[in-house]
């Protein structure tokens, strides 16, 4: 099977992408950005018979072939889909709100495959209703959830997961419920404190850091998701220069690809050295908190205040 997922909302392709691969072991699926690796590299994994299962499937991220930008490799994969393997599924994601319909290549795609558009906006409350469908909640309590939980689409369905769970059988959603169970969200960009931090600009650092902070945030898991940051954006950008792909860091730092993209995204504008320096200081800080020479209320407002 062939599919062509496009669209500015990630998440539904994602949530796409999941309901095709439910069934699949991990080891029987492979994946790919166009970014950076060969089309042809694409087609030998897709002919050959997969070493882990009967049936795999490849996901080709950034697959741009399909949009108006790009049209080389085009040929290579034409051949490929006019004699394809059974026995390989492959998923191909454009991020972008249009893919171009006349070339020959998205032809043959909808023609053989299927084609899927996520452009749609996911609107939280539309979300809640229909996740609630079967559930007594009236307008009020919705307001509550959605000023608790914010507008995710993850973890508004993760939130309301937690609901059902615990109400079981009860059919009637209070206030209440809404406050013990959901999780209270923090409304912060840790990139942009990231940024204000490294950009020397003080002043919004520390506004950040108390909005996080009334939101009851403990400082040593914002100083926690700092340093994993500044370190997975150092590895990414040391491996990246040492010539791995975004999907060879992703394998040898395990996390997932996305992690990766946006962590060479946010770290373009900053040399190793400087991330290497906040990463050591906030190991600094992490060991004096936990030795007891350090405040954790106040150490990472230090931090900010001597870099």
């Amino acid at each position: 099977m062939i599919y062509l997922l496009y669209g500015n909302k990630d998440f539904g392709i994602y949530e796409e992408i999941k309901k095709i691969t439910k069934n699949y072991d991990e080891l029987s699926i492979s994946k790919y950005d166009l970014n950076n690796a060969i089309m042809q590299d694409i087609i030998s994994d897709a002919q050959t018979v997969s070493l882990f299962a009967d049936k795999k499937i490849i996901i080709v991220d950034n697959a741009n072939i399909f949009t108006a930008l790009i049209n080389k490799d085009t040929d290579i994969l034409i051949e490929y889909l006019n004699q394809i393997n059974p026995n390989t599924t492959l998923i191909f994601i454009v991020h972008n709100d249009k893919i171009d319909s006349r070339k020959k290549i998205t032809k043959l795609i909808k023609k053989i495959g299927t084609i899927k558009e996520f452009n749609d906006d996911l609107n939280p409350l539309n979300i809640i209703k229909e996740k609630f469908k079967d559930y007594n909640i009236d307008q009020k309590t919705i307001n509550l959830f959605l000023n608790r939980v914010g507008s995710n689409p993850l973890i508004i369905k993760n939130e309301i997961k937690k609901i059902k769970l615990y109400k079981n059988n009860d059919k009637t959603i209070t206030e209440n419920d809404i406050i013990n169970i959901t999780t209270k969200k923090i409304d912060i960009d840790i990139f942009k404190l990231i940024d204000y931090i490294i950009k020397k600009d003080k002043e919004k650092a520390l506004e950040l850091y108390e909005e996080m902070l009334k939101a009851n945030e403990e400082p040593i898991k914002i100083i926690v998701i700092l340093a994993n940051q500044f370190r997975i954006m150092y590895q990414s950008k040391e491996l990246l220069k040492k010539g791995y792909t975004e999907k060879d860091i992703a394998s040898t730092l395990k996390i997932h690809p996305y992690r990766v993209k946006l962590a060479i995204q946010n770290s373009r504008n900053y040399s190793n050295k400087t991330l290497l320096k906040y990463l050591n200081n906030l190991a600094d800080i992490d060991i004096g908190i936990k030795t007891g020479s350090l405040n954790k209320d106040n150490a990472l407002e230090l931090f900010i205040l001597k870099n």
